[in-house]
């Protein structure tokens, strides 16, 4: 199935090797990973400058003076060229890098420890609790590996000198170009210390990896102190995790998917599959087309989508996806990402639930 990239918030390492461990991350994320030319000296990079203090109405001396002391990362554009090695997707492989006893327990100690915000945001927003566990256990372990990279060098760095290699570079030059103009703006406009703040190679901030964009947009003061921080405060993360996923189609009370047994012709299948993980077909239809929903999802409300997640050189694994389904792609676009989170998610309810 066709796999789409991320504009909202990226999660590169959940898509890519396996995760090392919890602490190697944190013995590495004690220091900041150093660049080395300042982009001062780039006659682009000032001029980016110039535009962006004009359209957002920052001091021109600030904006240049700050972007003129980010410096290049000569690996972030290695993590960002796509491999040339092609790989068999695997589901169960997929699954084990973030579903494991160490995430687990981390997620049980989270949730304990913060049982009234959850609470509190599955009331206010309607977003189940394991789904917001789950998404923050996925993006950094609870808050024990948000990155090490200075994010106005990793950002800038995407906006100047990103891998001509990849197919859509020059779209996605002018994405990070953006999320680095957000990044100045809503730093500068708080009072924060933008070279003290610390991120993945693309970018992503705090406890649930927001872009940019997203922290501007979706981010909220959850626990009541007058700032948002996703860094340091677990209750603002778990507040925008949550508005993040009503922003982007989240509906109470919903399946994120149910099981679905198959007895689909070649041709059927291709028709169910075609739409990918956008939620297209009635229940009716699928049954229609060779595909029978269970676990109540036969008297589902709302469209499905039929997810094939592969399993290397087994059968593939496959659900019906709600529009649920699909919201959790939004933080990461793949059903593999999805599922994992959701998957964390109920394991780490289950333990909690059983004293683990």
């Amino acid at each position: 199935m066709k796999r789409l990239l991320s504009t909202a918030l990226v999660c590169l390492a959940a898509c890519t090797a396996l995760v090392p461990s919890v602490h190697a991350q944190a013995t590495k994320a004690r220091s900041a990973v150093q660049g080395t030319a300042p982009y001062a000296g780039r006659s682009e990079a000032m001029q980016m400058a110039a535009d962006i203090a004009q359209r957002r109405g920052l001091p021109l001396d600030w904006v240049q003076a700050t972007l003129g002391q980010a410096r290049f990362l000569p690996q972030v554009p290695r993590l960002m060229t796509p491999s040339t090695q092609v790989s068999a997707k695997d589901w169960n492989r997929y699954r084990g890098r973030f579903i494991d006893p160490v995430r687990i327990r981390a997620g049980v100690r989270f949730w304990q420890t913060h049982v009234a915000a959850l609470e509190r945001a599955e009331r206010e927003y309607g977003v189940p609790a394991e789904i917001i566990v789950g998404i923050i256990g996925v993006e950094t372990v609870y808050g024990q590996q948000m990155g090490n990279f200075r994010v106005v060098d990793a950002l800038a760095t995407l906006s100047f000198d990103f891998p001509d290699a990849h197919p859509r570079a020059a779209a996605r030059t002018e994405y990070f170009r953006g999320e680095l103009e957000q990044f100045l703006d809503f730093t500068y406009r708080g009072g924060m210390d933008l070279f003290a703040l610390r991120g993945s190679y693309a970018g992503a901030m705090g406890l649930g990896q927001f872009m940019p964009s997203s922290w501007a947009r979706w981010a909220v003061d959850f626990d009541g102190d007058g700032r948002i921080d996703l860094f340091r405060s677990p209750v603002d993360a778990i507040g925008s995790v949550a508005n993040y996923f009503i922003g982007h189609g989240w509906k109470p009370g919903m399946a994120t998917h149910y099981p679905v047994s198959l007895n689909a012709t070649p041709a059927q299948m291709a028709e169910l599959l075609a739409p990918d993980i956008l939620p297209t077909f009635t229940p009716e239809r699928m049954l229609a087309l060779g595909a029978r929903v269970h676990g109540g999802g036969m008297a589902h409300p709302g469209p499905l989508a039929l997810v094939e997640l592969r399993n290397g050189v087994e059968a593939p694994l496959y659900i019906a996806g709600t529009e649920n389904f699909y919201a959790v792609t939004r933080y990461n676009w793949s059903s593999y990402y999805a599922l994992s989170v959701i998957e964390l998610g109920e394991e780490v309810r289950m333990a909690r639930e059983m004293g683990r």
